[in-house]
């Protein structure tokens, strides 16, 4: 009988206090239920240990960064009340990163898609190669990117967020993600990416924690209903996703995959 990958999450702090969360899921690095919980319970688990001085969030593999929510999943939803605790769990993500009093780094080797942007866009700071294309995809499927809208915006402003989603069916520029303030940093390959990685990590480990710390406050501040706001966003789409046009368009998606 063959086994079946569900995915992982795993954390490592370094000696100098590089904490590194790596998720990984056999269909593109997208994030089931499961996958959100572990990855959200890594986050506070690295920002509360006190030998952290700063968390970096990578998924593996060298291709897709993340595919973003789990569409197998999805079609497994039966009510409102599943699909709002389905959705609550990129909230969850989001306002872990938010509330963390560690900074947080994302690291993009390829696309992002959906709530892959969303998790980016969680960071304090991004770094990816060109290979890191984003899409926001919602609206093709019938629903929108309600949960992560907040975050996005917050790095990209409305106008380039009211592009990105009304075009769900295109992919963004990596560089077009950093002109527009979702990446920071954008190198031509993995290892160049790595290398800056390693040397800005390293640094940062090496700063003053209370300033640090500081600092995370300022980036965020005017935030403090996310958590409120978040949850009532995954019950919107918790309602969307059972209509009949998402669906069609699910099904859709997937048997064109297969």
């Amino acid at each position: 009988m063959a086994v079946i990958d569900n995915g992982h999450v795993n954390l490592n702090i370094s000696e100098s206090g590089v904490a590194t969360i790596s998720f990984f899921h056999p269909s593109q690095n997208s994030l089931p239920a499961a996958l959100l919980d572990e990855l959200t319970a890594k986050i506070i688990d690295a920002g509360n240990n006190a030998q952290t001085r700063v968390i970096v969030i990578k998924s593996e593999g060298e291709r897709t960064f993340c595919a973003g929510a789990s569409f197998d999943e999805i079609l497994q939803i039966k009510n409102a009340e599943e699909g709002a605790i389905f959705f609550s769990g990129f909230a969850r993500v989001i306002n872990a990163c938010r509330k963390s009093p560690k900074i947080v780094i994302a690291r993009l080797q390829g696309k992002a898609v959906g709530g892959g942007v969303g998790l980016a866009a969680a960071a304090d700071y991004c770094l990816a190669t060109e290979a890191a294309a984003i899409k926001l995809s919602e609206l093709a499927i019938g629903i929108g990117p309600f949960v992560i809208s907040p975050a996005v915006i917050r790095k990209i402003g409305l106008p380039a967020f009211s592009q990105l989603t009304i075009r769900a069916s295109d992919f963004q520029s990596a560089q077009w993600a950093m002109e527009k303030g979702l990446y920071n940093e954008v190198y031509p390959d993995i290892t160049s990416m790595d290398t800056a990685l390693d040397a800005l990590t390293e640094k940062l480990a090496s700063y003053h924690p209370e300033a640090l710390n500081g600092l995370k406050e300022i980036l965020w501040e005017g935030t403090a209903d996310w958590d409120e706001l978040l949850n009532n966003r995954a019950a919107v789409s918790g309602e969307l996703v059972l209509s009949e046009f998402t669906q069609k368009a699910l099904h859709s998606f997937l048997k064109g995959k297969r």
